[in-house]
């Protein structure tokens, strides 16, 4: 199987580009210019042996892996677009009051506390099933009844880079047993600021405490 995250051959990227803009092309049409035939022969090979293509009665068009592959990549050039992390959010509370935050243990931003969270998998049937898979997984939580309360984008910038950019379905709930240990740890509220929180923590739980039945925001961290 051809790694689905870059095409670095020109060749190949001239066959996915021709393929990407049209159902079906036929062997010559896909052809670059002034490129040898057993050398072009060569490279449609190894996309079809990928999977990234697939020969059909009329030609040639794209196969399950080449559908997936265009369909994260820059149109132009045929790079991998960097793209937002997409996750599911808990605020959690218990009945006194605390907030539950984990503690990361990888970069970036290792050792801060963030609220628990998990990223989506295509095999999620919505963003509310995978919030209940993600707080079993992590939590060991199970049907747990919770509120979508909004959306926001987390952009973390650093020397004028981007490193981060996540969206975020922020989900609340309320909660007494669960299990903690010294990654997990209920908090709080007014002793928050004495931690390393990781970026848009303090904002988001600021925002989903107003109570409005749903929000959206951004929110820009810049180290």
């Amino acid at each position: 199987m051809i790694d689905q995250t870059v095409v670095k051959h020109n060749i190949q990227k001239n066959i996915l580009s021709t393929l990407m803009h049209q159902k079906t092309a036929r062997f010559r049409d896909m052809r670059p210019p002034r490129v040898d035939t057993n050398l072009y022969s060569y490279h449609l090979t190894q996309l079809l042996k990928g999977g990234m293509v697939k020969k059909v009665d009329d030609g040639y068009t794209l196969d399950v892996a080449g559908l997936i592959y265009v369909d994260r990549v820059n149109e132009d050039k045929l790079f991998v677009r960097n793209q937002p992390k997409i996750v599911t959010m808990f605020v959690i509370q218990n009945s006194e009051g605390d907030i539950l935050l984990q503690r990361r243990t990888k970069q970036p931003f290792i050792d801060s506390w963030n609220l628990p969270n998990g990223k989506l998998h295509n095999d999620d049937a919505n963003v509310h099933m995978a919030a209940r898979r993600e707080a079993r997984e992590k939590l060991g939580v199970v049907d747990q009844e919770m509120r979508h309360a909004g959306d926001c984008y987390i952009r973390v910038t650093q020397n004028g880079e981007q490193v981060i950019l996540t969206l975020a379905h922020v989900f609340a709930f309320y909660r007494d047993n669960i299990e903690t240990n010294e990654h997990t740890q209920w908090m709080r509220p007014h002793k928050l600021m004495q931690l390393d929180l990781a970026p848009g923590v303090e904002q988001i739980m600021t925002r989903t405490f107003f109570r409005d039945p749903f929000y959206f925001e951004e929110f820009e961290h810049n180290c």
